[in-house]
């Protein structure tokens, strides 16, 4: 280092001597080239020889990660692994819960029965709220047990950063900030959780655009239904191959929907009512470290599984005692929850669904985890949510209602884009304080939603996808 400095100040006097002749903007690029060759001759000759290797492996793995033609390539290839695990492993054990639960549940029946239990309240607990939790246990639980410890392992090495730094060119460009990427992170466990996250970005105007836009990243409550109705009808209806790295693939295809969504109406808000110039985003690449594996399990289990896994069964069961009061509640021969349904009937064909989805949709809103559920609720014959005991006779009844792989693209599109749930609204109001731009949070996801459904059913329908 001693003796490559004062090399260098001669060199750059020498090169301004000689440049004394030139013009000023050529003595301006004379000068700066030299600086910048002399500074990569310091450090290769003193400071790279003493990197440390953990250092050089850093940037190695940076070069692949955040490189504009790997980066993203690797952050596809992260998303589908991580799906493949999550629907691979959670095959077995849902299937265990399934059989394991509605065991219990006959069992809970013959017990009401010998106490002389009145049949409407057998309906209530046992058809409704029983059946609808545990519809969502069997369903929800072995998939986030699953996803939830991927994801924070991802976290845990570092990784999540990058994605901010690969996502940060596009955020510009739609006016919003890169952190915005961070908080969309956090929408896949919990859209609330994204809400909260948004804090991270200082600027009024670009948080309130992560805010408003963070429903468009499908959470952990959606991901069930797009799993099973994929796995259902899309990868033999569609594609001639199936198995769980089609549906992982069909996942995948759900989050780029709701992440290009998310950066153009992004860019909508910031060039209407959310004008701005973007702000400078500057963030510091922690180095990879090794994931603490075990505290990965306990936190991930306890802090996110267990925490949404409660949330969710705390309102399945009212959401399912409810639909099953609408469902044997009769006036003029016709239940309340027919009526719902026969009334957004002609709606809902319109965006290539029916009445019966959209009332779940919106029967649905306290929690995206009990849609399924209540579908299945108002499907079947006297309002009692059908006993599925294999995948065959659920698409069995399904197919009997009408559904078609073009009902299920829209399914999907419509579970990925339509409103939050009633935590996430409540969380909207408690960052805001805005009753104005709670409304919107509702009401703007469920028009893009209907939008894109219209667009997906005319297409498929031009396209011969019956």
């Amino acid at each position: 280092m001693k003796n490559s400095i004062p090399h260098s100040l001669q060199d750059i006097m020498k090169v301004t001597e000689e440049a004394r002749v030139l013009s000023d903007s050529e003595v301006t690029c004379i000068i700066a080239k030299s600086v910048r060759e002399t500074s990569e001759k310091i450090y290769k000759e003193n400071v790279r020889s003493a990197a440390r290797p953990e250092r050089d492996l850093t940037s190695f793995l940076d070069n692949i990660l955040t490189s504009p033609v790997t980066g993203y390539m690797c952050m596809a290839l992260l998303l589908l692994a991580v799906f493949w695990i999550t629907l691979v492993g959670a095959n077995w054990p849902s299937s265990i819960l399934f059989e394991l639960l509605f065991a219990i549940e006959s069992r809970f029946v013959t017990f009401l029965n010998a106490c002389n239990a009145k049949e409407w309240f057998i309906g209530i607990t046992v058809f409704g709220a029983y059946r609808s939790l545990a519809w969502v246990i069997s369903v929800m639980l072995p998939p986030i047990a699953i996803f939830f410890p991927c994801f924070t392992l991802l976290e845990d090495l570092g990784y999540l950063p990058r994605i901010a730094f690969n996502l940060d060119t596009f955020f510009k460009r739609v006016g919003s900030h890169g952190k915005q990427a961070l908080t969309m992170c956090m929408g896949f466990g919990c859209n609330a959780a994204g809400v909260v996250a948004c804090r991270i970005i200082d600027s009024p105007r670009e948080r309130l655009i992560a805010l408003l836009t963070n429903t468009f990243v499908p959470c952990n409550g959606r991901f069930p239904a797009i799993i099973l109705v994929s796995s259902l009808f899309l990868k033999a209806s569609v594609f001639p191959t199936g198995g769980a790295g089609t549906t992982a693939l069909w996942l995948l295809f759900s989050i780029f929907l709701g992440v290009a969504v998310t950066f153009i109406v992004s860019y909508v808000l910031s060039s209407t009512v959310l004008k701005g110039i973007p702000s400078a985003f500057a963030i510091e690449l922690p180095p990879y470290r090794r994931p603490q594996i075990s505290k990965v399990l306990v936190r991930s289990f306890l802090d996110k599984t267990v925490f949404v896994l409660a949330r969710a069964a705390a309102v399945a069961a009212p959401a399912g005692a409810v639909t099953w009061l609408l469902a044997n509640t009769y006036t003029q021969g016709t239940s309340l929850l027919l009526r719902l349904a026969n009334a957004l009937g002609p709606m809902g064909r319109l965006i290539g669904l029916d009445g019966f989805i959209l009332t779940a949709f919106l029967l649905g809103l306290p929690a995206n985890e009990i849609v399924l559920p209540i579908l299945m609720m108002a499907y079947s014959s006297g309002g009692v949510m059908v006993d599925i005991s294999s995948l065959s006779a659920l698409h069995s009844l399904l197919v009997s209602c009408g559904w078609t792989a073009r009902t299920a693209l829209c399914f999907i599109a419509f579970s990925v884009l339509h409103y939050p749930c009633a935590t996430t609204l409540w969380t909207v109001w408690h960052e805001t304080q805005s009753f104005k731009w709670t409304v919107f949070s509702a009401l703007m996801p469920l028009a893009v939603a209907f939008f894109i459904c219209f667009l997906l059913a005319q297409g498929c329908a031009v396209l011969g996808i019956a």
